[in-house]
């Protein structure tokens, strides 16, 4: 057993629960999903021996390899964060239990169409920043993006995600999310999650009504360098 790994894993969810009880919110309103980009699967098979079954991945090929790898696991949940494109639609479907960042009418054609028997579990990502070529909705377009979605029979909106951006205080950040979240469950009045809150503002997320949070090196360590 990794005894630094560990140790990060218990030192992230000691301050999970700091910002819960702070917050007045109960441990049980929050997933703490792991960031495994860019390592192998041997570190996803010592973070399961500690207890962890909600991974992450950004990026769909590494996604799939994973899953592929680790199919014995057949109770992790794996969370697809990372853009998707179109094209890549049945190959995420196929290894994704959630999709996190369905931004578009389009993306989310493209994952109806690959379905299967199943559905899928997608969150809806909101553009927190004034850049339209950043990833997620506007935030005035939410409610129609919502509408959109919830007529496709194979996929069910369990609520919204988004980033902090860099350079903005993320408690304001989360505070238009949670916004877009009443948004969106005007819509779909039971998708209550909130994928937001990364390492360095989780806090701040869990304040504003944070259900998920996305955590990775905090945990995992540094990112192994890209071949």
């Amino acid at each position: 057993m990794d005894a630094q790994l560990a140790d990060r894993l218990a030192s992230v969810d000691a301050r999970i629960a700091d910002a819960v009880r702070a917050s007045g919110r109960s441990s049980s309103d929050i997933t703490r999903i792991v960031v495994t980009k860019f390592h192998p699967t041997t570190l996803i098979e010592e973070l399961y021996r500690l207890g962890v079954r909600d991974m992450g991945e950004n990026r769909q090929q590494e996604l799939t390899a994973k899953v592929d790898a680790l199919g014995d696991y057949a109770d992790v949940t794996w969370h697809f964060i990372g853009q998707a494109q179109t094209n890549k639609a049945r190959a995420i479907r196929a290894a994704a239990d959630v999709v996190h960042s369905v931004d578009r009418a389009k993306l989310a054609d493209a994952l109806d169409a690959a379905a299967a028997d199943d559905v899928l579990d997608v969150l809806l990502q909101v553009n927190l920043t004034d850049d339209p070529d950043r990833g997620g909705v506007p935030p005035a377009e939410v409610d129609a993006l919502a509408s959109h979605v919830a007529a496709l029979a194979s996929l069910r909106i369990r609520g919204v995600m988004a980033v902090a951006p860099l350079h903005d205080d993320p408690a304001r950040a989360f505070e238009r999310l949670a916004d877009s979240a009443r948004r969106v469950r005007a819509v779909v009045p039971d998708a209550s999650w909130i994928s937001a809150g990364m390492t360095a503002d989780f806090s701040e997320a869990i304040a504003m009504g944070a259900t998920h949070l996305r955590i990775g090196s905090a945990i995992t360590g540094p990112r192994p360098t890209r071949g």
